[in-house]
C-alpha cells in the first residue's frame, strides 16, 4: 500500500495533534530547549541601559534595592511603578515622601524592605522623583546606576541637574 503524505490536517487525530514519540521526541526537545545552563554556558541576561547609555552599574547591596532586589534599578513589565532613578537619600526627601503617603523610614520585611535613611541609595520611582523635583526636594541622582527608562518619566536635563558627580579612579 502507498503511504499518504503527512498534509497540517492529517496531522491531527480526532483534533489532537500528532505526537513524536522515542528518539524523535528526545531530538525535538532538545532543540526546543536549547543548550542548558551551567558555570561555563551562563544563561543570557538582558544587558540594561544607564542614562549614559552604559551597561546599568549597581545602585546598592545595603541596603538591597531595585524592584527585583538585585542591587540595580532594572525594570519590566510587572514594574508599574518604574524603580529606575539611583538616588541617594536625604532627610528632607525622606519627610517629603513620606508626607506624600510612602514612608520609606519604616522597615516592611513582607516586601524584604529595610526602612532607609539619609546616606542611603535607593532605586526610586521615577514618578515620586519627579513629583520631588517639582517640590524642590528631589534627592541627588547616579546617572550611572539609573535606567534609562527613566527618561520615559523624567527629562533628562532634570536628572543631570541633581546628578552626582562622577568619582575619580581613585574615589572608586
Amino acid at each position: 500500500a502507498a503511504r499518504r503524505r503527512a498534509t497540517p490536517a492529517s496531522l491531527y487525530d480526532r483534533g489532537r495533534p500528532a505526537r513524536a514519540t522515542g528518539l524523535a521526541a528526545l531530538v525535538l526537545a532538545l532543540l526546543v530547549a536549547g543548550p542548558r545552563p551551567t558555570s561555563a554556558n551562563p544563561p543570557e541576561k538582558p544587558t540594561s541601559i544607564n542614562l549614559e547609555g552604559a551597561p546599568l552599574e549597581v545602585c546598592s547591596t545595603e541596603p538591597l534595592t531595585g524592584y527585583f532586589r538585585d542591587g540595580r534599578c532594572t525594570t519590566g513589565k510587572q514594574d508599574r511603578g518604574s524603580h529606575t532613578v539611583c538616588a541617594t537619600m536625604t532627610q528632607e526627601f525622606l519627610e517629603y515622601s513620606k508626607s506624600r503617603g510612602n514612608d520609606l523610614m519604616s522597615p516592611s520585611p513582607r516586601y524584604r524592605f529595610p526602612g532607609l535613611k539619609p546616606g542611603d541609595q535607593w532605586c526610586l520611582c521615577a514618578a515620586r522623583w519627579l513629583e520631588a523635583y517639582r517640590a524642590q526636594v528631589a534627592p541627588p541622582v547616579h546617572l550611572e546606576e539609573s535606567h534609562k527608562a527613566a527618561l520615559r518619566i523624567v527629562s533628562r536635563e532634570a536628572l543631570e541637574k541633581h546628578a552626582t558627580p562622577k568619582p575619580t579612579r581613585r574615589e572608586k
